[in-house]
């Protein structure tokens, strides 16, 4: 059963959130908070690790993982690129959860891209998930702490018992929002394109 670790969501502990990067360091992967639902995290840099969140969610490999970074320094290591459009979506929606479609950088896992050659990132607003990701010192990833297939999950109680003989460990930071999950928009295209509208209305972003 996953060690279960609790802190505030809005001020975490400092040693909480150090145990748990040791955990994700050493390969683990860990259940953790955002600004909407729980995600799973694992080392961005650690192919092992990214194994793992596929067999923990039956997920396909043709599907793509995206990545939450903890400051905006972080980016530049990911992508190819940073094109101008962007600059002024995530001074706007950066941190919270709008998930920015880059092509990612020759050195990233083609498990994280599933071979597009892009790549998912955002910066959360949630202080746990972006703790995290800073004490990597590089990026998480942020898919949806479920099976393959099933629905998010608010609850820490319920990322236990679906998930508790699977993972690592669990940051219970108390129940998310819920709701939708990030607003997901493609900046290698011009103009961009909402993959999947969550959190943010695509009406918001096409102001940008």
């Amino acid at each position: 059963m996953a060690e279960i670790l609790v802190t505030d969501p809005v001020t975490p502990d400092g040693a909480v959130i150090d145990e748990a990067v040791d955990i994700l360091r050493a390969g683990g992967v860990i259940a953790y908070p955002t600004e909407t639902l729980y995600g799973l995290a694992a080392d961005a840099g650690n192919e092992g690790a990214i194994e793992r969140i596929f067999a923990i969610k039956g997920r396909e490999f043709h599907n793509p993982i995206p990545l939450i970074i903890g400051d905006r320094e972080s980016l530049p290591p990911l992508v190819s690129e940073i094109p101008g459009r962007a600059v002024g979506l995530m001074d706007r929606f950066w941190p919270g959860p709008l998930t920015l479609i880059f092509h990612a950088a020759e050195n990233l896992s083609p498990r994280l891209t599933a071979g597009t050659g892009t790549i998912g990132i955002r910066l959360s607003s949630h202080a746990i998930a972006r703790s995290l990701a800073h004490g990597i010192g590089g990026a998480i990833t942020a898919t949806s702490a479920n099976l393959s297939g099933e629905g998010g999950m608010a609850s820490p109680e319920r990322v236990l018992e679906v998930l508790g003989d699977e993972i690592d460990a669990l940051i219970d930071g108390g129940t998310t929002p819920g709701g939708p999950g990030s607003t997901i928009l493609d900046i290698t295209r011009d103009p961009p394109v909402v993959l999947r509208e969550g959190a943010i209305p695509a009406a918001s972003l096409m102001q940008h």
